[in-house]
């Protein structure tokens, strides 16, 4: 069972999209060519693809879960750009020898990924101009409010104080910043850019993302996801505010380049 089954729909409807700023730093990697090939790897649910598609000409979307690509085949339907869906891992994909894409992204899932293999493979399929996009900005499990820290020890209590990373497994956290395992590939010239980003959630809007994440999908809370959901609710209503339930977040963008 891929530890994304069940999740799908809720990623496609409640996960928060690119922040604006991020888009036009990507797009501007790309703007002085004629013809820019994108490549997404981990796509999900084409959130990526989906901001740039008015930046380049083609797509290229992989995504190892069947049912993350299929809700990515939906929301990119219909572009006017070239758009081709891969069902393979990153590590597996292997597009035709004449390949070369201009910009690589990876949003809010290079942890899961044999990174150094990915980076490897990587080499033979851009251009020697590319840039390679690593991406994201935590989640509700690491955010630190009083809401949040709220809701992760209700998780908790029902779940155990370790981070699930799906059923039957733990979230094995990364403590190598992925600027030096860019920095340490052929794509050695390195930024780092923060972008601050300041969220509103409502009740509704939080249940759904909980049930989109690895850490709090409903199949974890077994015959007792009605009584978690119950609590949850009311755990969020009681701290919602006239804004709604605000989370301060920053979206990480670590960019690289051939040396």
């Amino acid at each position: 069972m891929s530890q994304f089954d069940t999740t799908a729909p809720f990623y496609a409807a409640y996960r928060p999209g690119i922040p604006k700023k991020a888009v036009e730093l990507l797009a501007r990697r790309v703007a002085d060519k004629e013809h820019r090939v994108l490549l997404d790897l981990g796509s999900g649910t084409g959130q990526v693809p989906l901001a740039l598609a008015g930046e380049v000409t083609e797509i290229d979307v992989v995504e190892q879960d069947a049912g993350m690509l299929d809700q990515a085949d939906k929301a990119l339907a219909g572009l006017p750009v070239a758009v081709r869906l891969h069902n393979t891992s990153a590590e597996e994909f292997t597009p035709p020898d004449s390949y070369r894409a201009d910009l690589v992204t990876v949003c809010r899932a290079f942890h899961w990924m044999e990174q150094d293999v990915v980076l490897s493979r990587l080499e033979g399929m851009t251009t020697p101009e590319a840039t390679v996009a690593v991406m994201g900005d935590g989640s509700l499990w690491t955010a630190r409010t009083e809401w949040t820290d709220a809701l992760r020890a209700l998780i908790q209590e029902y779940l155990g104080e370790e981070r699930r990373a799906g059923v039957g497994r733990k979230y094995a956290a990364h403590d190598r910043p992925y600027s030096e395992i860019l920095a340490e590939s052929a794509f050695s010239r390195v930024e780092e850019h923060t972008i601050a980003v300041e969220r509103k959630w409502s009740t509704e809007t939080v249940i759904g993302y909980l049930y989109s994440t690895s850490f709090a999908a409903r199949p974890l809370f077994g015959e007792r996801v009605e009584d978690f959901e119950r609590r949850a609710r009311a755990l969020l209503d009681e701290h919602a505010t006239a804004d709604g339930l605000v989370e301060h977040a920053s979206f990480q963008v670590v960019l690289g380049r051939r040396g």
